[in-house]
């Protein structure tokens, strides 16, 4: 989104659906008609090394930018997603973006507290329905919660489930055949949780400084605007 009399609008999304259905949102939230809101993007983040050349195509020369990055943070690990971010925002842009947070001042302890959010019948009976679709069956295995660290090292923590299996399973996805032993598992999902202070930090060691904070009274949600101040105009 560009500042000035006529805006810029570009959604970004891995689904074409949820970037038709992103535009339209944005055109009837600013009251605009839908031949007016502005072409969406689709690509993978993990795997887009062109975005910001994109972006900066569709939008004025020199506008100012406001990107929004919303729920997203916690399911991508910090050192991939950062940088790229950070590519993003030019000398005048701002970044906002929302990050799941631990609460209270221990943050182990916090990270404990809102594992039953996640650990609970229907969230894994969602997980399981990725299973269900590649072929096993319930009684293959379960679903397991846990509380485990950042891979790359950093003082992160996050939840995670795995489907166990509980019995040799062999599946086919795609002509490939993967054969499963009991014991086996299969990472499903993952979310880091943050604290105000690792997120400035982490933030800090890509260029990205925070200008502002807007916290939930329960500790558990974050909103923080951010510029690169590793640019120069």
């Amino acid at each position: 989104l560009t500042a000035g009399h006529d805006p810029c609008r570009r959604t970004v999304d891995v689904s074409p659906a949820m970037v038709l259905v992103a535009s339209q949102t944005v055109g009837r939230t600013l009251g605009i008609s839908p031949g007016q809101s502005g072409a969406g993007v689709v690509c993978d983040l993990l795997t887009t090394g062109d975005l910001a050349e994109i972006l900066d195509g569709l939008c004025p020369p020199g506008a100012a930018r406001l990107v929004s990055f919303f729920g997203m943070i916690p399911n991508f690990e910090p050192q991939v997603i950062l940088p790229k971010l950070s590519a993003l925002i030019r000398p005048g842009d701002a970044l906002l973006f929302s990050a799941n947070l631990a609460p209270g001042d221990d943050y182990a302890a916090g990270v404990r507290q809102i594992l039953p959010q996640y650990n609970n019948p229907l969230t894994s009976d969602w997980l399981l329905t990725a299973m269900l679709d590649l072929g096993v069956d319930r009684a293959d295995g379960t679903v397991v919660w846990r509380v485990e660290a950042c891979s790359s090292g950093a003082d992160l923590l996050r939840v995670a489930a795995y489907f166990r299996f509980a019995r040799p399973r062999i599946l086919t996805v795609a002509g490939e055949k993967f054969d499963f032993r009991m014991g086996d598992s299969i990472r499903l999902f993952f979310s880091y949780r943050y604290t105000p202070e690792r997120i400035r930090a982490h933030l800090n060691q890509h260029g990205l400084t925070v200008l502002d904070q807007w916290l939930t009274q329960s500790g558990e949600e974050g909103i923080f605007l951010c510029h690169n101040s590793l640019c120069r105009p």
